[in-house]
């Protein structure tokens, strides 16, 4: 049995659409956060900061296509996501399990600030792109892949996960000077009666190189392949 399929759950149907913030302050207090928390932490608030290690120098705005997280087994190419009329951010489609999407109108990774990535943990049809997100430790590479050709490598310096109702929106999209990263999906206990999952799985990233895209991987240049 591959790890990947040791991770699988129940199948089970997904709740409420992820909803997250990206730095564009005025967007960021229109926003719902994941599963409708409303974002009341002050905007200004700074995250957390990580442990210091090496970074690289952020790099300027490419859309990403796809995110790999080697220790996941994951491959899953980016979809653009934006606010809908009720300010909430749209997901990658559900009936695709290998799928995830950035957040288009925020910063894009590799650039400086905080960059937001999103996919599901679970379909009604089985596992989805960020199954095991909660198994992450620190030290885990997250690569995403731009249109330009360069490859953004990130490391996580932690992986937390938070309830719904007490959401640290500041510490997870708070401004940063430096490209960094945050790949979020649902966690925790499932209670379809109270809305679904109870939590969010939440891993912090920072740039720490950038490499040539490697030919033999599949969609290089290309959002659209799965």
């Amino acid at each position: 049995m591959s790890a990947r399929a040791a991770r699988e759950r129940p199948s089970r149907p997904f709740p409420r659409p992820i909803a997250a913030a990206g730095l564009v302050p005025a967007a960021a207090a229109a926003l719902v956060l994941l599963l409708g928390s409303p974002l009341t932490e002050p905007r200004g608030a700074a995250p957390r900061p990580g442990p210091a290690s090496t970074t690289a120098a952020p790099l300027p705005a490419a859309r990403p296509v796809r995110v790999d997280i080697a220790a996941l087994g994951v491959s899953a190419p980016l979809v653009d996501l934006t606010l809908d009329s009720r300010g909430k951010l749209g997901v990658p489609d559900p009936a695709e399990r290998n799928l995830a999407g950035w957040y288009r109108d925020g910063v894009t990774p590799g650039s400086p600030g905080t960059a937001v990535v999103v996919a599901h943990v679970d379909t009604p049809t089985g596992p989805a792109a960020f199954a095991g997100l909660d198994t992450l430790r620190p030290g885990a590479t997250v690569d995403v892949r731009r249109a330009d050709g360069t490859v953004a490598a990130f490391r996580l310096y932690a992986v937390e996960e938070f309830e719904k109702s007490d959401f640290p929106s500041a510490r997870v999209y708070g401004p940063a000077k430096d490209a960094e990263l945050r790949l979020l999906t649902c966690g925790g206990s499932y209670d379809p009666e109270a809305g679904g999952y109870q939590s969010n799985v939440v891993a912090f990233a920072r740039l720490i190189a950038v490499h040539p895209p490697d030919p033999g991987l599949p969609g290089k240049n290309d959002s659209h392949d799965s």
